[in-house]
C-alpha cells in the first residue's frame, strides 16, 4: 500500500503556525513530513522569511516524535557535499528515526529559480552533465561515509543506523537511471506529463541490478487523496507507487485537515 507523507512550506506561514502544522501532522496520518530547501522565500511566492533546511529539521526532529523526516528536495548546490551528507546523518541521529535524503541537481543559473543562489553569489554549474555529476558525487560520498566498515578518515563523523533513504528527485528519463543506478529510491512530480517516463527509467535501472527502490512521487495537497480509493491513488497503486508526498505550496491546512 502506498504511504501518503505531506510537505508544508515555511515561506507562507510563520514558525508559530508552521510549528502547529508539524504537530497536526505528527497526530496524523501521515508517514513522513518533508521540507523543502530555499534559500529565500521568494522562491517560493511567499510573503515570509524561509526556514533553512536542516535547521528547521533539527528544530522538527525535536518537536515531533512518530513521523519521520525528509527533504524533497536537497539543492546539491546549496552546501558543500561534504556538509549537506553530515547534515542529513546528524538529523537522522537527533530524531532516532528514518530519515529520508531527497537531493536534486539544482536549477540552470539561467533559470528564474536561481535568484536566491546569485544574491547570495553561490555557484551554480551551466552544464546539466556538471550538475547530475554532483548529485553522484553526493552519493558516493553517502556510500564511503556512512559504510559499516568505512575508512578511518571518517572517525568521528556522524554514522546513523539506519543510514538515510537517498531518494534523487528528477525530471529527465537520464536523472532516473542515475537514481536507479546510484540512489535508494526516485521522485517525480505525479502531475507532470513525463512521470512515466522517468518512473520507468529509475525502476527498470533498480531491477537490472538487483537492487530494492522506493518510487515516490508528489502532488499538491488534496485531503481527497488520502482516500486509498481516490483515483488517482488507484493509478499511483497501479504504477507501483510506494510513497505519495502531498505538498501544500501555501498555508498550512488546518488541524482538522491534518488530523482526519
Amino acid at each position: 500500500m502506498t504511504i501518503v507523507d505531506v510537505q508544508f512550506s515555511p515561506a507562507h506561514c510563520d514558525w508559530a503556525e508552521l510549528r502547529d502544522a508539524c504537530l497536526a501532522a505528527d497526530a496524523g496520518p501521515f508517514g513522513a513530513l518533508w521540507v523543502y530547501d530555499h534559500l529565500a522565500g521568494r522562491t517560493l511566492a511567499g510573503g515570509h522569511t524561509n526556514l533553512e533546511c536542516f535547521s528547521l529539521l533539527g528544530a522538527l526532529a525535536e518537536l515531533t516524535e512518530r513521523i519521520e523526516l525528509g527533504t524533497m528536495v536537497a539543492n546539491v548546490w546549496n552546501r558543500q557535499v561534504g556538509t549537506l551528507v553530515t547534515a542529513s546523518a546528524s538529523v537522522a541521529i537527533m530524531s532516532g528515526r528514518r530519515f529520508h535524503l531527497g537531493i536534486g541537481a539544482g536549477t540552470s543559473p539561467r533559470s528564474k529559480f536561481a535568484h536566491e543562489q546569485h544574491a547570495v553569489g553561490a555557484y551554480i554549474a551551466d552544464s546539466l552533465d556538471v550538475r547530475h555529476a554532483r548529485v553522484e558525487e553526493v552519493l558516493d560520498l553517502c556510500d564511503r561515509m556512512w559504510a559499516p566498515d568505512r575508512d578511518e578518515a571518517f572517525a568521528g563523523f556522524p554514522n546513523p543506523s539506519p543510514p538515510p533513504v537517498r531518494i534523487v528527485g528528477v525530471n529527465s528519463a537520464s536523472l532516473g537511471e542515475l537514481a536507479g543506478r546510484r540512489a535508494d529510491g526516485v521522485n517525480v512530480p505525479w502531475h507532470q506529463p513525463w512521470r512515466d517516463e522517468c518512473l520507468v527509467a529509475a525502476s527498470a535501472e533498480a531491477e537490472r541490478l538487483g537492487r530494492p527502490f522506493v518510487r515516490t512521487v508528489w502532488t499538491y495537497f488534496d485531503v481527497a487523496l488520502l482516500d486509498p480509493d481516490h483515483p488517482e491513488r488507484v493509478r499511483m497503486s497501479d504504477a507501483g507507487v510506494d510513497r505519495l508526498i502531498l505538498a501544500e505550496l501555501g498555508r498550512p491546512p488546518g488541524p482538522a485537515q491534518l488530523t482526519g
